[in-house]
């Protein structure tokens, strides 16, 4: 690799990581396309964290990992601080955890996706991942998401993979940092990404090994219990308030929305207001929104008609 090939800037938000964080730098240090540099915010970690990060800081030279101090109001608030004091020379953006591993062909394949469409309209990489326990041993995999293209209509119903995937060039840098992530900072970039006419590339060849751990904020995506625990937040209300805060964000960025999307959302506000059963329905099936199962398709269409959205 030479300093012609595009540069990225790994995003790690760190908190107490220090029992796994050596193993994903290491995977860093593997990566096959070598132009990179980690810039990590930490959110006033307690243990050995930052004792680990100045010794691979020592080793790699300051250029290579930059140190800042976090906001100290969530990993969401941390990622978001994160992408906007991005360094402005790099090409493209990969958020990293503080706990997982990457594959050594990790930013390889995503720039393989990214690249050929240049900076001018914002794409993203995003993707499947391997599930792993605390001791790193595999035992599954993320949800595969088969209804693709990905699109805005699909991105107001969920998102579509999680950030510790993602890769997002310039032009998405600078619409996912221009605004204010209301409920997760990988949902808001699939949306904002799709909605204002970007590429949204999703892989089902897993390239990162996520570590499901007790300190996790997330815990595991698959199985019946899972799935229960989503279609229990979806009857609860809790999904409707995701709604709520989505719309009234996307709501201050309208202008960067295209005219399509911004038919969407209008769509699905009507939709939300309508007292009619049917028509709050008919509304939901003539406007295309959709999740990437057909379980939760389903019972996000029964949803609907009950007024739970």
């Amino acid at each position: 690799m030479t300093a012609a090939d595009p540069l990225v800037a790994v995003l790690m938000a760190t908190y107490n990581g220090a029992e796994f964080l050596p193993q994903q730098l290491d995977s860093l240090a593997s990566q096959t396309h070598a132009n990179w540099r980690l810039r990590v915010s930490d959110d006033g970690s307690r243990d050995a964290t930052l004792d680990i990060l100045r010794r691979y800081q020592k080793a790699w030279g300051p250029e290579k990992l930059g140190l800042v101090n976090g906001p100290q109001n969530g990993f969401q608030g941390n990622f978001m601080a994160l992408t906007a004091r991005a360094p402005q020379e790099a090409d493209y953006c990969a958020w990293s955890d503080q706990d997982d591993v990457w594959l050594p062909e990790k930013l390889s394949r995503a720039l393989y996706c990214l690249a050929p469409h240049g900076q001018a309209s914002p794409a993203l990489y995003c993707g499947r991942t391997l599930l792993t326990d605390s001791r790193g041993r595999a035992y599954g995999l993320s949800p595969l998401m088969t209804r693709r293209p990905p699109t805005f209509a699909n991105a107001l119903m969920q998102s579509l993979a999680g950030g510790n995937t993602m890769v997002f060039n310039r032009a998405a840098r600078e619409l996912i940092a221009g605004g204010i992530s209301p409920v997760s900072h990988d949902w808001w970039a699939y949306q904002m990404v799709s909605g204002c006419g970007g590429l949204v590339f999703y892989d089902p060849e897993p390239m990162v090994r996520y570590r499901q751990h007790g300190a996790n904020i997330h815990g595991r995506n698959i199985g019946l219990a899972a799935r229960f625990l989503r279609l229990k937040r979806l009857f609860a209300g809790v999904f409707k308030r995701y709604m709520d805060l989505n719309l009234e964000t996307l709501s201050l960025t309208a202008s960067s929305l295209t005219l399509e999307a911004r038919g969407q959302v209008e769509n699905l506000a009507e939709l939300r207001r309508s007292a009619n059963p049917l028509k709050r329905l008919g509304l939901f099936l003539s406007g295309g929104f959709h999740r990437q199962s057909r379980a939760e398709q389903l019972a996000l269409g029964l949803a609907v008609f009950l007024g739970r959205v």
